[in-house]
């Protein structure tokens, strides 16, 4: 039998249901919205065990406490950072009208802007959809949520806990394939967050675009981890293999390659396999390590290390352990000597493959980061401040962690995001806040305004107060 189905028709519903409700209460107050936010962190309190449960059975295997410290643990700080700060953020901000508009008042208010959308990957579910939507509840926002088709499992709960939780006119989340995901970028939302592959970010823009929807971009690209001269070298060894190997790379702000000091590469081998072994021992029955999502993301995994490996590479598995295409375990694999043009070195690996590339020169070492497309994150490890100042001055990443890995992205009070194609805009914190908020300017004029003094017919008088202010 013909489906007739329409999912643009049953959205645009659901839209505007949302749309409705926002007219008839257009800015809550803090208390409303702190009593939003303590729900649904109550929710996500009270049904830890299956949320863990469903994000397991989606990726194959997942240990709960990855899923505790990357996803549950990252919500909860983050509703706490809002309900802590969320009512300052709300009071307009004063700002000076300057002496030509004196004796007038200017100040900026937060307004909420009405229906947010957020798309969410699959590699974080719970974190990379309670984080947007912490920023949009704080600004006094409906939100639709559209989850990944790849995790079925987790977006089922989500959903059922959701509905419990709010309204279908405040929050509501949306599952489905690549047609939902179309029709659900294509409405006419206040604001889009998406978080995501920047092939599928274009995507994502243009059908925005259509609509004139502001867009926020939460994208990816190849993140630099740099070992400088003056680094604590075993310390930046076990970092930067910790950092990749959590969530078995599946992350957008993972080291995607790492640059060591010439002659360093055989040093970096040798402690990598170390740390990993001290990680994840008797690698092929470990728990702790995550499966790879699909097969399909295998296959491209086992794909970019041969194509490399034909062209001259050479790999280096940093695990005692075979892979498993099975179970989908991928061996991790450091990578020496893959040509520039290969795909290994041109894509977000989005998995346990780490290139090894050694440089001479601090210098050589960032030009080679500046003649690649701006990332999402850069790694440096260094201890001399003249080397950390020249890299923060002579790079541009959406963010840096300094002798470590992954970390800027759990502190609620700096914003995460992207620049040029790892993405645009930003949130977190108060950065959320105002992501989904107007912040709109609102000038109140006084009694006595010097403001006649101005009107025609224009004369001496005018050009003299010109000529005044252009001192």
């Amino acid at each position: 039998m013909k489906n007739d189905r329409d999912p643009g028709l049953e959205l645009e519903v659901l839209f505007r249901t949302q749309q409705a409700a926002f007219g008839r209460e257009p800015y809550s107050d803090w208390a409303t919205r702190a009593g939003h936010l303590r729900a649904l962190d109550a929710m996500l309190r009270e049904n830890r065990a299956a949320i863990v449960q469903a994000i397991h059975a989606d990726f194959g295997n997942r240990a709960a406490s990855e899923t505790d410290i990357a996803d549950m643990l990252g919500c909860h700080l983050g509703i706490q950072h809002a309900l802590r700060h969320g009512r300052r953020w709300m009071t307009p901000e004063r700002r000076s009208a300057g002496l030509m508009l004196m004796p007038a008042r200017a100040q900026v208010i937060p307004q909420p802007i009405g229906v947010a959308g957020i798309i969410v990957p699959w590699n974080y579910p719970l974190f990379l959809a309670v984080g947007p939507l912490t920023g949009a509840l704080a600004a006094g926002n409906r939100v639709m949520i559209k989850l990944s088709e790849l995790t079925p499992q987790f977006g089922d709960l989500f959903a059922r806990l959701i509905a419990r939780t709010f309204a279908a006119d405040h929050v509501t989340v949306i599952n489905g394939e690549a047609d939902i995901a179309r029709a659900f970028s294509s409405l006419p939302f206040d604001h889009l967050l998406f978080t995501g592959s920047t092939s599928v970010g274009r995507q994502v823009m243009h059908a925005a675009a259509e609509n004139l929807t502001p867009v926020t971009l939460e994208l990816g690209g190849k993140s630099p981890a740099l070992i400088g001269p003056g680094a604590r070298f075993e310390q930046a060894v076990d970092a930067i293999v910790s950092g990749k190997l959590f969530n078995a790379g599946q992350t957008c702000v993972a080291p995607d390659y790492v640059m060591v000091p010439r002659g360093q590469a055989p040093a970096f081998l040798e402690r990598a396999k170390a740390i990993t072994a001290k990680l994840y021992p008797d690698f092929e029955r470990n728990c702790d390590y995550t499966s790879i999502i699909s097969a399909r993301h295998f296959e491209r995994l086992q794909r970019l290390a041969s194509e490399a490996v034909a062209r001259g590479a050479t790999a280096h598995s940093l695990s005692a352990g075979d892979s498993d295409a099975t179970a989908r375990r991928f061996a991790p694999l450091v990578i020496t000597g893959a040509p520039d043009d290969t795909p290994l070195m041109q894509d977000e690996l989005f998995g346990p493959l780490l290139p090894l590339i050694e440089y001479d020169h601090l210098d050589d070492a960032l030009a080679y980061i500046n003649a690649r497309p701006r990332a999402l994150a850069l790694y440096l490890f260094e201890t001399d401040r003249r080397a950390i100042d020249a890299t923060l001055a002579r790079t541009h990443s959406g963010g840096v962690t300094i002798n470590d890995t992954l970390l800027h992205v759990a502190c609620e009070a700096l914003p995460f995001g992207g620049v040029g194609p790892s993405g645009m805009g930003a949130y977190h914190g108060i950065d959320g806040f105002r992501t989904f908020s107007h912040m709109k300017p609102v000038l109140t004029q006084s009694r006595f305004t010097l403001r006649p003094m101005v009107y025609p017919p224009y004369g001496k008088r005018v050009g003299a107060i010109v000529k005044f202010f252009l001192k």
